[in-house]
């Protein structure tokens, strides 16, 4: 075995950790993997605790993933809503009502924020609308202090990734609905159990043999 395919530890022990014991391999130059510990007082704090990394560690991912990041708090919906109206006024048949119903769900995201910190959704959204219009394009709702403010400067951000995720995967659901919807509506209407049974005693007394 030659030195190029050995790896090099500063510190390999075995420790007991409660009542397990694990060996711990530390002080290694460029590890390709590495583990969390995750401890608590409680099995449900631990549950807890495991999501939150769980999470970081995926945002992270999704980052190095595609290197672009957006606003939250709506900012994002309440951008596309805005853009979406302006070219439904662009379109001169019935398509321009699918594009405006289409904007009007996007805001229900900013809408919800906006109950949610205590302020009234239609005041909310109507200066979202006009923040917007001025050029401030990252202009969300601020939950923590109930105001609308720009909210990169306040540093809540998602990943882009995820926000186009997220309204792909809402987009196609609502899309599987609507055909589902449509194939039932199309389905022959059901016969009524009473006018099933009048039919078929009309049919067979009908296929009795007449003897006049």
């Amino acid at each position: 075995i030659s030195p190029d395919v050995l790896g090099y530890a500063e510190l390999v022990e075995e420790r007991k950790v409660a009542d397990e014991k694990m060996v711990f391999v530390e002080g290694c130059p460029n590890p390709r993997a590495v583990s969390i510990l995750v401890r608590g007082g409680a099995e449900h704090i631990v549950d807890e605790a495991e999501r939150a990394i769980h999470d970081a560690l995926s945002v992270v991912r999704n980052v190095i993933k595609e290197p672009k990041i957006v606003a939250g708090g709506g900012a994002v919906e309440i951008e596309l809503a805005m853009r979406m109206n302006e070219f439904a006024r662009k379109l001169p048949s019935k398509e321009q009502l699918a594009v405006v119903k289409y904007a009007e769900a996007l805001e229900i995201i900013p809408s919800i924020l906006a109950q949610t910190a205590g302020l009234e959704p239609v005041d909310a959204i109507t200066e979202l609308k006009k923040r917007h219009s001025e050029g401030e394009k990252w202009a969300g709702v601020d939950v923590l202090k109930g105001r609308v403010a720009n909210m990169f400067k306040l540093n809540v951000l998602e990943p882009a990734l995820v926000k186009k995720q997220v309204i792909k995967s809402a987009t196609e659901a609502a899309v599987m609905i609507m055909r589902i919807d449509d194939i039932i509506a199309a389905a022959p209407p059901k016969e009524k159990k009473g006018e099933k049974e009048e039919k078929k005693e009309e049919e067979e007394e009908g296929s009795k043999p007449s003897f006049d």
